[in-house]
């Protein structure tokens, strides 16, 4: 038993049930493991949100261009389609979740996880916004990005 493996079982109960609606029990359950292997790893459940978030947060980012700042639009528009691509990810953004969602994204265990803390707090905040309150389609939120995020860089 290892931490990937809770946080892969945890990724597909979030999916199934969205994030505030699984106990850890049922992570345990889902893992294979008993509730105190479960605790060894993650102390409580918002141990396993940081854990599961700062996990993603580093595969998306890892898709992302070596250099964001040369394409900031188009780094945080591949952010949101990753994000809108996985269930287990979008699951944190619908109404029962977002508060959760809101609360990690500013804290100092995620934004952490992207380098410069003043640039990442301020693009989590963009790329979190978009998700929780979606433009009309991908061509909106383009031009949204173009007009009011590229201007301040």
């Amino acid at each position: 038993m290892n931490a990937e493996v809770i946080l892969d079982a945890a990724a597909a109960l979030f999916a199934e049930r969205g994030v505030n609606a699984v106990g850890m029990g049922e992570v345990a359950a889902a893992a294979g493991c008993s509730r105190a292997t479960l605790y060894r790893y993650f102390p409580d459940r918002h141990a396993l949100h940081v854990a599961f978030v700062q996990r993603e947060a580093r595969r998306i980012g890892a898709l992302l261009p070596t250099d964001p700042t040369g394409n900031v639009v188009e780094a945080i528009l591949t952010a949101v389609r990753e994000v809108r691509a996985r269930p287990e990810l979008i699951a944190w953004f619908g109404a029962a979740d977002a508060g959760t969602t809101a609360e990690l994204a500013q804290s100092e265990a995620v934004i952490g996880t992207f380098g410069d803390p003043d640039t990442a707090r301020w693009l989590v905040r963009v790329i979190v916004s978009l998700l929780i309150v979606p433009g009309r389609d991908a061509a909106d939120e383009r031009a949204m990005l173009e007009r009011f995020v590229l201007p301040v860089l």
